[in-house]
């Protein structure tokens, strides 16, 4: 069961790397401001920095803040969290890890009768709801601000601080991925009390985020980057920007939120600049279906498999 466990883990943090590196890398690669590989490269030393100094209050928040995690439980979540992960992956869909593996611990807790916090549940779901609102007014706003703020520039030398600005927002982003969206999957293991080296468990972990977003990342990097509304440098800068504003500020509140459907927030704010027939809202109305089922079969599957466990 152990080993189980752990495996599901790591198969979440594979499934973090093929879904999750949009957060950091779309935007940039998708106006060509860096290369896939060299992009990639960065991002999975900065995840391992990210969980090295600043992924324990995440760990111990998801650990032991929202249901009481046991072994039986773990495995079940975990595993069907990979599961769901990878494949929504795989059909080029953008997701949140923190929706899938929430929902399943949630499923898995309701089918064995552990306690869950509902209060935490409620401000979780609430910060769900709201927060890529939020991403999309900020990204809206930052760009008619800069428009403004940057037309006594030349062309080049905007594009060159846009570029700049980029890079350092999806570095910033990247370390986020280790600090909270890698710390998120492994919380639970950490707090089960399963015997293992945590440093051990972080170079594993980032290990498998970096491999996934080598062998999967740019089918979901395509979605985000390219099919939701054109991009160039300006307009990346502004979304990417009000999305990690949007995060910073919930964060400060103690709300956690997903960092892909913030991202999609704000490049969908930025669309709305340039007029609604440039956002291509079918596609937008898929991601989020996607939104609601993610949960939604983590939850299901994860109670239906708990059940069967147990009889």
């Amino acid at each position: 069961m152990v080993e189980i466990a752990v495996v599901g883990s790591l198969l979440i943090a594979f499934g973090i790397g093929s879904n999750d590196a949009s957060n950091a890398l779309s935007i940039c690669i998708g106006t060509g401001v860096i290369k896939l590989k060299r992009a990639i490269f960065l991002f999975g030393v900065l995840v391992f920095i990210g969980i090295l100094l600043q992924g324990k209050t995440v760990m111990k928040t998801v650990g032991k803040g929202l249901v009481e995690v046991d072994i039986s439980l773990l495995t079940v979540a975990l595993t069907v969290s990979a599961i769901l992960i990878i494949t929504s992956n795989w059909k080029k869909l953008p997701l949140s890890t923190h929706q899938v593996i929430i929902g399943s611990l949630l499923g898995a807790a309701l089918a064995s009768n552990s306690e869950i916090n509902y209060n935490a549940l409620i401000k979780i779901v609430i910060s769900w709801l709201i927060s890529p609102f939020f991403a999309l007014i900020f990204s809206f706003f930052i760009y008619k601000l800069i428009e403004k703020a940057l037309v006594k520039f030349s062309f080049i030398k905007i594009e060159t601080i846009l570029k700049f600005l980029l890079l350092l927002s999806a570095f910033l982003i990247s370390y986020n991925t280790g600090a909270n969206e890698l710390a998120t999957v492994l919380g639970p293991v950490i707090y089960s009390k399963i015997e293992i080296n945590r440093y051990l468990l972080f170079l594993l972990g980032s290990s498998m985020v970096f491999f996934g977003a080598i062998l999967l990342s740019h089918r979901v990097i395509e979605t985000v980057g390219k099919n939701i509304t054109a991009l160039d440098p300006f307009s990346g800068f502004a979304a990417q920007f009000g999305a990690g504003s949007c995060v910073l500020l919930f964060t400060f509140l103690g709300m956690p939120i997903s960092t892909t459907y913030c991202i999609i927030g704000g490049i969908t704010g930025v669309g709305l600049t340039k007029g609604i027939k440039t956002v291509k809202i079918r596609l937008l109305r898929k991601i989020g279906i996607n939104f609601i089922v993610a949960p939604s079969l983590g939850f299901f599957v994860s109670w239906l498999a708990m059940k069967l466990f147990y009889s």
